[in-house]
């Protein structure tokens, strides 16, 4: 903890050199892009994306799990998803997981979660389970890239998103990002595979 603390107390007198680039941020927001992903330590957008402060607005859930539309409860992280399209206006919207993702790897597994009810429950959202055939594999990287297209497939199921990607005003990207070895694969639908980006 200790060198968190250092690196947050040392920040102000590191952007001292660019005041401009955290001032104009008082100003408002206008990312680019919404960014879904898992709550692992290991995946970091901004470093994944090279993104600066006010560019991406992030999610992140564990297993980059995206609520059904109309759920019977109030979800944070449906009302996330609506701030970023209606309210900010985003462009493009990633879903990205990635592998050794543990709760993918559960769900894949039929891990007993009992202990963790809360965890169990939550990952309960994720229906269809995700297909993969490497469900043996530490990456599970068919299974995470399978749940990761669901995931997609529910987003277009919200009003706000599907009227914005029926006028071109937003585009949806799957993404899988291997954790071992810093590269990014992105869904294209022709071949219907996951690729190098």
């Amino acid at each position: 903890m200790k060198h968190l603390i250092d690196h947050a107390r040392s920040f102000p007198q590191r952007t001292a050199q660019r005041p401009e680039e955290l001032s104009r941020l008082a100003d408002g927001q206008s990312p680019h892009a919404l960014f879904i992903t898992c709550s692992d330590s290991r995946v970091i957008p901004s470093l994944i994306t090279g993104a600066r402060p006010g560019e991406l607005f992030e999610l992140r859930t564990a297993g980059n799990i995206v609520p059904r539309h109309g759920g019977p409860h109030p979800a944070g992280e449906v009302a996330t998803i609506e701030y970023a399209v209606e309210v900010l206006g985003v462009t493009d919207i990633i879903v990205c997981g990635h592998s050794h993702c543990g709760a993918v790897g559960a769900l894949v597994r039929g891990e007993d979660l009992t202990a963790v009810p809360a965890v169990r429950d939550w990952l309960g959202h994720a229906t269809p389970l995700p297909d993969g055939t490497d469900s043996d594999t530490p990456e599970i990287a068919e299974a995470v890239q399978s749940h990761v297209l669901d995931q997609l497939d529910r987003l277009r199921a919200y009003p706000c998103i599907a009227a914005r990607l029926a006028d071109g005003r937003l585009s949806l990207h799957g993404w899988f990002y291997e954790v071992h070895t810093g590269s990014v694969l992105a869904h294209q639908p022709r071949p219907d595979a996951f690729l190098a980006l």
